[in-house]
């Protein structure tokens, strides 16, 4: 009995799961891509507020601790790998909320996305630079992209569950 509860919770987190690899597929593919045609600070002009450019970042969100001197890559790796962890845990319990597990998986696949990045590079790869009127947003990536997408949608999640509980 206890097997067939596994395998029911099992596969509706498998469709999240999927989404997870469409993800990280998604930013590895793009990544790759930088790597293989630019160089570190190569840019082409895409529009009058858009750049593709190739940057490296060694720290966490917008740079945080790029200069600490190289722990933080293996300090940034296992928080990453940790929260790949909780999330497929918590996939598992709550595959059935559709919000939430939509949030979870897009975490996921960005998430291990960057990791991969840190264990092969020692930095992560991004590449999509939105500027206007000299103010440059930092650069980011896929991942970053599904991270932000995902903890928007945590909070909406979180706003309409506690809208229907009053």
């Amino acid at each position: 009995m206890a097997k067939t509860t596994f395998t029911k919770s099992s596969s509706g987190m498998l469709p999240w799961l999927g989404l997870a690899l469409l993800i990280l597929m998604a930013d590895q593919f793009t990544k790759v891509l930088i790597v293989g045609y630019y160089q570190l600070g190569d840019a082409t002009y895409v529009t009058r507020f858009f750049n593709v450019v190739r940057v490296h970042n060694s720290g966490a969100a917008f740079s945080f601790l790029a200069n600490a001197g190289g722990w933080q890559r293996w300090l940034f790796t296992g928080i990453g790998i940790a929260a790949a962890f909780f999330i497929v845990w918590m996939l598992k319990s709550h595959a059935g909320q559709k919000l939430f597990s939509f949030a979870l998986a897009c975490i996921l696949g960005g998430a291990i996305g960057n990791v991969i990045d840190r264990s092969l590079y020692g930095y992560v790869v991004d590449f999509l630079d939105f500027h206007y009127a000299g103010w440059h947003f930092p650069a980011f990536n896929i991942a970053d992209s599904a991270i932000s997408i995902g903890a928007v949608c945590l909070i909406l999640d979180e706003l309409l569950r506690v809208r229907r509980s009053r």
